[in-house]
């Protein structure tokens, strides 16, 4: 039978679509703001919020979600005020997050650890109609964050302290994207699992940007190689009977290794078209810079690093 034939493998590419579009567009901003690991924190919050769900009998996506961006929350405002303890606030929510959704789940009426794993390492089968559901409604809302406010988290991620001065409300847009990535964490659970979703929303970023010159292209470039990715680990998965969010991972460094290896003969490409003393790959014309909006942020080159944050 094809692989279409069967419903569970219908809900999984679903889900692995979204997880595709939804974690690069969240990660490139994390990135930016040198959180890389935030999803790895997140996820492991988001492990009490599955464990809560199995012990209350409600959905563990929708308790996962809840959880997740509570501690999100959290989190930056650890950040803000944490200082010179706030590491060690941050290790203990995370690692009180994992022993929380392993003592839930195992107090839950028939709970157990293997329930657990699939929320940990990703499960096709276990992908159902309700979770498709919830993965869609949350997808919807990340698209609209990541894309509608684009601008506006693109100059906080880029320099807060220059956003700030410009009117930004910096720390609300700080929350939004933390929250977003708690969101994104647990659309992402169900193909790639909890542990593993980190990879997802940084390592495709990190691969747009060995070939990408500027925020826009990196954006479309990291999406692509996201979907590419959860597809193509998703049908992995099931025709060699391999676990999917290991697949999808191992496969997105591949991605990030076959860039990095052409990046260089690019770059020379490109150095070979410019003329001598040829400023334009270094300097954003005038025009451009005076425009702003998205025809600024494409100008900006991938590698440029200005004060409090890192180029995308």
């Amino acid at each position: 039978m094809d692989i279409l034939d069967y419903a569970f493998m219908q809900r999984a590419l679903i889900a692995a679509l979204l997880v595709g579009i939804t974690a690069p567009a969240v990660g490139i901003y994390l990135v930016q703001r040198r959180q890389a690991l935030m999803g790895d924190g997140i996820g492991h919050v988001a492990m009490t919020g599955v464990g809560l769900g199995f012990l209350l009998s409600a959905s563990p996506v929708w308790m996962a979600t809840a959880v997740a961006v509570l501690g999100s929350v959290l989190m930056e405002l650890i950040r803000w005020y944490g200082k010179t303890r706030g590491d060690i606030a941050l290790a203990m929510l995370f690692y009180g997050g994992m022993a929380g959704g392993v003592m839930f789940i195992n107090l839950a009426p028939g709970g157990s650890n293997a329930n657990l794993t699939s929320y940990l390492f990703g499960s096709l089968s276990t992908v159902s109609e309700s979770d498709v559901t919830a993965i869609c409604l949350l997808a919807a809302f990340v698209v609209l964050v990541t894309l509608g406010l684009r601008r506006q988290l693109f100059a906080v991620s880029l320099d807060e302290e220059f956003a700030r001065v410009t009117g930004l409300p910096v720390r609300a847009l700080n929350l939004l994207t933390a929250v977003t990535a708690a969101v994104t964490v647990t659309v992402a659970m169900r193909v790639v699992g909890l542990l593993l979703v980190s990879a997802l929303m940084v390592v495709p970023v990190a691969a747009a940007q060995q070939i990408a010159k500027g925020f826009a292209t990196t954006f479309v470039i990291a999406v692509a190689i996201g979907v590419s990715v959860t597809l193509g680990g998703t049908v992995t998965s099931y025709y060699q009977d391999v676990p999917p969010g290991a697949t999808i991972v191992l496969l997105t460094i591949a991605a990030f290794l076959l860039l990095t290896a052409l990046a260089a003969p690019l770059a020379r490409r490109r150095v070979r078209r410019q003329t001598p003393g040829d400023p334009a790959e270094c300097v954003v014309p005038d025009s451009v810079a005076a425009t702003g909006g998205a025809e600024a942020e494409e100008s900006i080159p991938a590698t440029r690093r200005p004060a409090g944050g890192s180029g995308v």
